[in-house]
């Protein structure tokens, strides 16, 4: 069985990546500086620039060390100091060229890099006060992906967790690590389980909440 939704990977990037370079634009510069609290090492523009640079990256070859500190750190290095404005204007410089690319890269690794994105766009929302597009074919997407992650890990559990009645959205929080142990009691979710199929990931669970879930 599988919950992958693969074949929408694509448009549902796409359309994160809109919001996201929206959401940028709206908000006053000064907010670049903010911590993002569930990404505490890094501002909102760093976060931003992660994101993009995960873009540049791609279209560069820079793949050695993919996914490691070091690589997501040379992309926060790499715009060290630019504006919300100016990283919003070079994600949008690059959007024809990426998305001749996005379609050839295979499935599943399309899903897992928007389980990423959308994953840090809501890190994004959090850190300033957005609680929208939480019903987007993005959070679907990604939900697939660490459903199929689950369930190849600990079998029965992406099929229990599918139909434990959370919403997706929260489901995709407890997932990546965004919601504690209490939380994911709260919402009646098997915690040893999915803290088990979480070692070892970057996605462990806070020890409080630092999100609140409404």
């Amino acid at each position: 069985m599988t919950f992958l939704r693969s074949d929408e990977a694509v448009d549902a990037y796409i359309a994160m990546r809109r919001r996201v370079i929206d959401l940028i634009r709206e908000v006053p510069d000064a907010d670049g500086a903010r911590v993002v609290p569930l990404c505490p090492a890094w501002s909102v523009a760093a976060l931003v620039s992660h994101m993009l640079g995960v873009n540049e990256d791609i279209l560069a070859g820079r793949m050695e060390g993919v996914t490691t500190d070091a690589w997501t750190q040379a992309q926060v290095d790499r715009h060290a100091g630019e504006s919300l404005e100016r990283l919003a204007d070079i994600w949008e410089s690059i959007t024809i060229d990426f998305d001749a690319v996005l379609p050839r890269i295979a499935a599943p690794t399309n899903s897992q890099m928007v389980m990423d994105a959308v994953t840090h766009e809501h890190d994004l929302r959090h850190a300033l006060g957005s609680t929208e597009a939480r019903d987007s074919a993005a959070v679907d997407v990604a939900l697939g992906w660490l459903l199929n992650m689950a369930e190849s890990k600990q079998p029965g559990l992406g099929h229990s967790l599918n139909t434990s009645g959370v919403e997706p959205y929260q489901l995709l929080r407890c997932l990546t690590g965004r919601r504690s142990a209490d939380q994911m009691n709260e919402l009646g979710l098997p915690v040893s389980l999915i803290e088990k199929i979480l070692r070892g990931t970057p996605l462990k669970p806070p020890t409080v909440a630092i999100e609140a879930m409404r």
